[in-house]
């Protein structure tokens, strides 16, 4: 019986009962909309979230409120917030400090040179930016950095200008936004910010680090590749 059930449901399609159950109290969206966000390693919107649980955008749009508002108070120490165009969890600003050093005490630390930093800074605040149009400002070659930020999904290409040569356009992504904990491109830091970022990441740089930079400058040029894998 449970078989016919089942395939008399296929056939006709689901109802809009099906599409939007009302099993789920307010409390407990809010606990699984906390739980899904807390196993989702991308940044989840509100429409994704609705369609996946089956449940009214605007009831999950004000349980998201309402997360947002919990995870806001100062004896949290998580936050959610909107990132790159949906919602991930995440420490506080406030204890990054704190943070980052109880985590420099587990492991060394993943960081990004000073020149793949200022490379960075200038795709961000230029996007699309070509390598050459880098070199001019850089004053120096950056072929190694360009592959450096690419193999770690930060930029990625975007199409080629149309000027003589072609070269290849770079610009900023979705994995940028959210090593960042940026909302959008319009929350990027200062100049002023992303030079201390520079001066901290300076200052930490072991020996390994400057024997990666300087194998960085050394690399090919990523635009020396086939067209087919430069795009």
């Amino acid at each position: 019986m449970a078989l016919a059930t089942e395939s008399a449901g296929s056939e006709s399609g689901p109802s809009s009962e099906d599409l939007i159950p009302t099993d789920l109290s307010d409390v407990d969206l809010k606990a699984v909309i906390e739980g899904v966000i807390y196993v989702t390693d991308e940044p989840l919107s509100a429409d994704q979230i609705a369609t996946a649980l089956k449940q009214p955008a605007a009831k999950v749009a004000r349980a998201l409120e309402e997360l947002t508002a919990d995870y806001n108070q100062p004896w949290r120490g998580l936050t959610i917030r909107e990132v790159a165009g949906g919602y991930k969890m995440s420490t506080k600003p406030e204890h990054h400090e704190a943070i980052r050093t109880f985590v420099k005490n587990l492991k060394p630390p993943l960081r990004l040179s000073l020149p793949a930093l200022e490379t960075l800074a200038l795709i961000a605040y230029k996007q699309p930016i070509t390598a050459p149009e880098i070199m001019e400002v850089r004053g120096v070659q950056g072929a190694g950095v360009l592959k450096t930020l690419l193999d770690r999904k930060l930029i990625a290409t975007a199409g080629r200008k149309t000027v003589v040569g072609k070269p290849i356009l770079y610009k900023t992504t979705k994995e940028f936004l959210v090593q960042f904990g940026l909302k959008d491109l319009s929350e990027l830091p200062t100049l002023k910010e992303f030079e201390d970022l520079g001066r901290l990441s300076l200052a930490e740089t072991t020996e390994p680090d400057m024997a990666s930079s300087q194998n960085e400058s050394a690399e090919p040029h990523p635009e020396t590749q086939s067209s087919d894998t430069a795009e």
